[in-house]
């Protein structure tokens, strides 16, 4: 048997005595600096949805866990004291005193918070290997820590008596963490900075804190960063594989129905092909009766009409009839190459991402396969949503997505949030995937020039809309 880090415990010791000592006037201090802990909480409740299964490392008295509203919620704390106050402002919540760096628990959750805790761990790396016991492939890592800029500023705040004194152990740096992290096998999904100026004051307060705060530069400045990872897979489970579903939007494709059926490959354990038709004038609904007739034997292949207009109502009417565990989109154009769908299938299936995106602007173009304006847009939307999202995206409008069914039914259920917005659908599943904290990775694909027909989209009019939704996501993702 190992022996203790003597160290290490005589550290713990003094922690514990201290937040014992001031378990009692924690919520005085809460009170206090209410502005600070309302920001704290809606960060946690914008990125855990309601009805989660929650683990809180640090709790205190219970009111961040509390705040995200769980379906089952278990905070743990070092300080029994702190505990017991928990316990007696929220009930129906489970708090335990427990170490970080030695967890005993026999179950799994959604999100794990880790507020303003880790200056306070003797072993921040141990910590981080003991909650892998409490998290899975699809679980978040949540947490957020003072920037190590402000450590004299609160310091000072301390010694005048406006904020809580401390007890620190450590004051790690974001790339402190990000080691950690990576040391124990995590996979980081987005990071960053939040809340500029920590006193409410009308109008001056909200305008730093809302905007200000996120522009670059000004956002070095922000008083917490903060992280959101997860537990990646990697690899294939053995002997698991993933049915899917390919939903292909097709209006004015009569010439390409065919070749698409033709090429898309089989993957997984099973693959439906399911045509949605929206309004043509070519008679693409004719050939797709025709050609689901003829294959229907050898493929699972079929079709309907889409209720509304647009590519985003056809892919939601083609995901709400697929069966398959893994939703792909394919533009019936050909422009993106069927034979390059299983890259995506790997990707995804592997644990690579949560959420793939195809990326035309890697590979050279084929001559015609995009005009020059079109380039210069992609490449400002994509600039415009990595900074947005905080992930790295290169091409927003690549029309192939990919993501598992169980992650779209959860997108469903968060809709309401940015609304009915989006005609296209690529942003619609973009952002909604960025709201989940979907891990984003983007599959390089040799872009092609169309064969049959003429684009449905209108640079200029379709242009204006794409910039009208970055404004939107701005609202809605960024400045929150």
């Amino acid at each position: 048997m190992l022996t203790p880090n003597i160290a290490a415990l005589g550290a713990k010791a003094r922690v514990e005595k201290y937040f014992d000592e001031i378990a009692a006037k924690r919520d005085a201090w809460i009170k206090k600096n209410s502005y600070y802990y309302d920001d704290l909480k809606f960060f946690y409740q914008f990125n855990i949805p309601p009805a989660k299964r929650v683990l809180e490392i640090g709790s205190g008295t219970g009111e961040i866990l509390a705040s995200v509203k769980p379906s089952r919620g278990v905070g743990i704390d070092l300080s029994q004291k702190m505990v017991e106050i928990a316990k007696q402002k929220y009930p129906e919540l489970c708090f335990k005193r427990m170490d970080a760096e030695a967890l005993e628990l026999q179950e799994k959750f959604d999100a794990v918070i880790i507020s303003d805790t880790l200056g306070y761990l003797s072993d921040i790396q141990q910590a981080f290997k003991e909650i892998h016991k409490a998290v899975d492939q699809d679980s978040r890592i949540i947490m957020n820590f003072h920037s190590f800029l402000w450590q004299p500023f609160l310091k000072l705040a301390e010694y005048f008596g406006l904020k809580m004194p401390q007890q620190r152990l450590n004051w790690v740096t974001r790339q402190d963490i990000l080691n950690f992290l990576m040391l124990e096998g995590y996979e980081v999904i987005k990071s960053g900075r939040r809340f500029l100026f920590p006193k409410r004051i009308p109008f001056v307060s909200f305008f730093l804190n809302k905007f200000i705060a996120q522009i670059p530069f000004f956002n070095l400045f922000c008083i917490y960063g903060y992280i959101v990872a997860r537990k990646p897979l990697r690899i294939v489970p053995h002997g698991k594989t993933y049915s899917v579903t390919v939903v292909v939007p097709a209006r004015n494709e009569k010439g390409n129905i065919e070749n698409v059926v033709r090429r898309i490959p089989k993957m997984g354990s099973h693959t439906e092909i399911i045509f949605i038709e929206g309004g043509s004038n070519d008679d693409t609904l004719a050939e797709l009766k025709r050609i689901c007739d003829r294959y229907s034997d050898v493929l699972d292949v079929k079709y309907a009409v889409q209720d509304g207009k647009g590519k985003g109502d056809a892919v939601r009417k083609g995901f709400s009839m697929a069966k398959g565990d893994i939703l792909m989109i394919l533009d019936a154009d050909l422009t993106v190459p069927p034979e390059e769908l299983p890259k995506f299938y790997n990707a995804i299936a592997t644990g690579c991402g949560e959420f793939i995106n195809g990326s035309r602007l890697v590979y050279p173009l084929e001559e015609e396969a995009m005009r020059a304006l079109n380039i210069l847009g992609n490449k400002f939307f994509s600039l415009a949503f990595t900074w947005l999202l905080s992930q790295d995206l290169k091409d927003t409008l690549c029309g192939t997505k990919v993501m598992f069914k169980r992650h779209y039914e959860e997108l469903i259920n968060g809709r309401s949030y940015f609304g009915d917005f989006d005609p296209f659908g690529d942003f619609d599943l973009i952002l909604g995937a960025a709201k989940l904290n979907l891990k984003i990775v983007e599959v390089p694909i040799r872009y092609r020039a169309r064969e049959y027909g003429y684009t449905n989209i209108s640079r200029f009019h379709h242009g204006w809309l794409l910039l009208r939704m970055v404004f939107f996501a701005m609202q809605k993702v960024k400045f929150v």
